[in-house]
């Protein structure tokens, strides 16, 4: 019988969270490499399968990247083929702080859906720069480029040398951004890889 608690995502949590401590105690590369071994194994089920809910989610590797582009593609076709998209851009191009607002509260929706709504026990693995979580930088780069590659593709925006056309290009990208940015988040953390 065992003293321990139950297994579950508490107890996974607080042995991740143990781990990770561990992992910034350690000196060598080769013990760091183990307990980052040592945390993977930890997500997994007990069948050996990764499990879809309760995981603890950390890194953004390949696997994490197509499944944001498939979210932003789930989320962003119906913006690419509705007008409203196109108009609403035109009016951002006409007030500069919307743009940066528009940007800013992408971002803060994708941190809100990654770190804070707890669908899944999202860790922060590597910072770019040591500032700017790996995974955060991911999904919202591959939002931004996968609705600028969508929206150019299918002739929503068109660019060219006039720098007000580059403008009002860049900003009915960024109306799009939005939903693509959500679908992005979703698509990463929802299959729990």
């Amino acid at each position: 019988m065992s003293d321990g608690p139950p297994p579950g995502k508490d107890g996974i949590g607080e042995l991740f969270d143990e781990l990770e401590e561990l992992e910034d105690i350690v000196d060598g590369e080769d013990e760091k490499r183990q307990v980052r071994e040592a945390m993977r194994a930890a997500t997994e089920a007990q069948d050996g399968e990764p499990a879809v809910f309760g995981r603890v989610i950390w890194g953004f590797d390949r696997e994490d990247f197509a499944e944001a582009v498939l979210g932003s593609l789930l989320f962003g076709i119906p913006m690419a083929v509705e007008s409203g998209t196109r108009d609403a851009g035109l009016h951002i191009a006409q007030h500069p702080l919307y743009f940066l607002g528009t940007l800013a509260t992408a971002v803060a929706i994708v941190v809100g859906i990654l770190y804070v709504a707890d669908f899944q026990d999202v860790r922060v693995a590597h910072r770019i720069l040591g500032v700017v979580p790996r995974r955060l930088a991911g999904v919202t780069t591959t939002a931004l480029f996968t609705s600028v590659a969508l929206l150019t593709a299918w002739g929503m925006v068109e660019w060219s040398t006039d720098p007000q056309h580059v403008w009002e290009s860049l900003c009915i990208c960024s109306v799009a951004f939005v939903p693509m940015s959500i679908g992005a988040a979703l698509g990463d953390i929802l299959p729990g890889s």
